[in-house]
This record gives structure tokens, sequence and C-alpha cells, in this order.
């Protein structure tokens, strides 16, 4: 526990998986693509990594000349790459800006995330694919965020952090565990009984009318 932390610092297709990061098997087939993927980044794109932000959430419409003019008040900018898709030409949503100094793309990653422009709220970060070791695209069932709609949540980034692990060493757990063997709320008794309750079937109805017969026996005698 002493080297927990909510934002990623290796990616790991299961533990993106998973709300604390503790998972052991995937829960659902992106998932298990992510992990069978062998996806290195693309050597085409140009840029320092380490100056460059991920800009997502776009409107369609949002064009790059609007986005350089919301952005350049944080700094110069240096590239901007709103990316679109290579038959249609329409914004995917998301684009890449670099900056030519460290402090304003600081300033922007703090800023800017959540801004709303042309009615829609940016999602503004650093830069994963060749900065974070073992990335592994959203196409392939990886990435960092997500929407509930969608089902494919992955935790460990800026938008959806881990949550803490629950230590099941230690503390409340093992109050809870006490309780249990006490037949506690929602011990393993009460579920025990429960499930009898239920079971109230041929054995039950047969141990009762066991019970009458010996009554009448004791009766006579």
């Amino acid at each position: 526990m002493a080297d927990w932390c909510p934002i990623a610092t290796e990616y790991d297709p299961l533990k993106a998986g998973s709300i604390d990061g503790t998972d052991v098997e995937p829960h659902d087939r992106a998932v298990w693509r992510a992990m069978c993927a062998r996806y290195k980044p693309n050597r085409g794109v140009v840029g320092d990594p380490l100056l460059t932000l991920f800009v997502a959430r776009l409107n369609p419409q949002t064009s790059e000349e609007k986005l350089h003019k919301v952005f350049s008040k944080y700094g110069d900018i240096k590239r901007l790459r709103l990316v679109r898709d290579i038959v249609t030409g329409f914004s995917k949503g998301y684009a890449f800006i670099e900056y030519k100094e460290e402090r304003a793309l600081t300033r922007a990653r703090r800023d800017a995330n959540k801004l709303v422009v042309d009615q829609h709220e940016l999602f503004v970060d650093f830069e994963q694919e060749r900065t974070l070791k073992g990335w592994i695209p959203r196409r392939l069932g990886g990435g960092l965020g997500g929407k509930k709609e969608s089902g494919q949540l992955r935790f460990g980034g800026r938008d959806r952090p881990f949550r803490k692990p629950i230590n099941l060493g230690a503390g409340p757990v093992q109050d809870r565990g006490a309780d249990w063997g006490r037949g506690g709320s929602g011990g393993w008794q009460d579920r025990n009984r429960h499930r009898d309750g239920e079971r109230g079937s041929r054995d039950n109805r047969g141990y009762r009318d066991r019970d009458r017969e010996d009554r009448r026996y004791r009766d006579r005698r």
C-alpha cells in the first residue's frame, strides 16, 4: 500500500479495467484484447512528447483555428494537430498541442481542463502514447477514462483515477470479519438462516412432522 498511486505510472490493461487496480482477470473482452495487443507507438508522430498536450471531447465542428485561438493564451504553440478521419476528413474529437515551453504546457493542463469550447467541456492531459510505458490505445481496448454508457470504463488516469484498495489485513475489515463470525448483521450465520428459511421445503416440513409425532408419542405415555 505504501507505493499506491491514483494515477498509473505504467500502463497495465488489466489494472486499467479495474476501479482500484486489483483485478486478477479481465472482466470484458476489450481488456483481453488490449492484453493480447502488441502495440508500438506511431513512429510518424513528430514533436516533443514531454511538451505535448492531449485535448479530447471536442465538438466535431471545432476547427484548428479555434483551438489555436483558445490554447495560445497559455503560451506559444509550436505545433497543433486536430485528428481527422482519413476518409471523410471529419474531426474525431481530439487533438494534440505542442508548446514551446514547459510552463505553458503546465498552465494549459491546469486551466484548460473542463473548459467549455463550442458547447463541449474539454478534457486536457499530458500525451500518454509516448510517455506512459506499455500504453495501449482505446481502439485496442486500452486507454484511460471512457464513458459509462459504452461500458468500457478505464481507470488510472486524470479523468478517472484509481480508488484506494481496501486493505484486507487490518482495520474495519477485520472488525467486519469478527461480526460475521459472531453472526452479526450481514454475517454468514444470517445468510445461512436466510438460506435455510428459503429451503423450507420438503426437509423442513419433514422435521416438523417428526417433532409432532414425537410429542404425540410422549403424550400417550
